[in-house]
């Protein structure tokens, strides 16, 4: 079988109050994930997204469909720009601290990214962005500092 994770990520004011929103359905299984930050952007959600979806797994060398409405995060990956990012020791590229974690959990598994068109009628995508949207809602007191953002 296959493991499915569905992710969005949001920011307000990118930089703003931000967060991110993840569903990992697997069989009958479903599991929701989200996390808020005081401050980051609209990239680093959706990539911190799919990296907590990863991370969620306990298995290795899974099957892994990953759908997402960032064509930061599939463009990355599907045209091979990481893997060239990677050569140059991520030399002035932003969020390199996310992409070296998103490298790490990535080759754990066998990985198929689809880029689906955001808020267009997908219910998984629908439900991401109603999670991610809600903690970057939550009042800033209640929520976590990105480390890794530098403005």
């Amino acid at each position: 079988m296959i493991v499915k994770i569905f992710s969005d990520g949001s920011a307000r004011n990118n930089p703003g109050i931000s967060g991110y929103g993840t569903i990992l359905i697997y069989g009958d299984h479903r599991k929701e994930i989200s996390e808020g930050f005081k401050l980051s952007t609209n990239n680093r959600m959706e990539l911190l997204g799919v990296i907590a979806g990863l991370k969620a797994l306990k298995k290795e060398n899974l099957d892994v469909e990953i759908t997402t409405d960032s064509k930061y995060v599939v463009d990355s990956i599907n045209k091979g720009w990481l893997f060239h990012w990677e050569k140059n020791n991520f030399k002035n590229r932003k969020n390199s601290d996310l992409w070296k974690s998103f490298l790490i959990e990535y080759r754990k598994h066998n990985i198929e990214l689809i880029w689906i068109k955001g808020h267009y009628k997908h219910p998984e995508n629908a439900r991401c962005d109603i999670l991610a949207t809600t903690e970057s809602g939550k009042n800033i007191n209640l929520l976590r500092v990105d480390e890794g953002y530098k403005l």
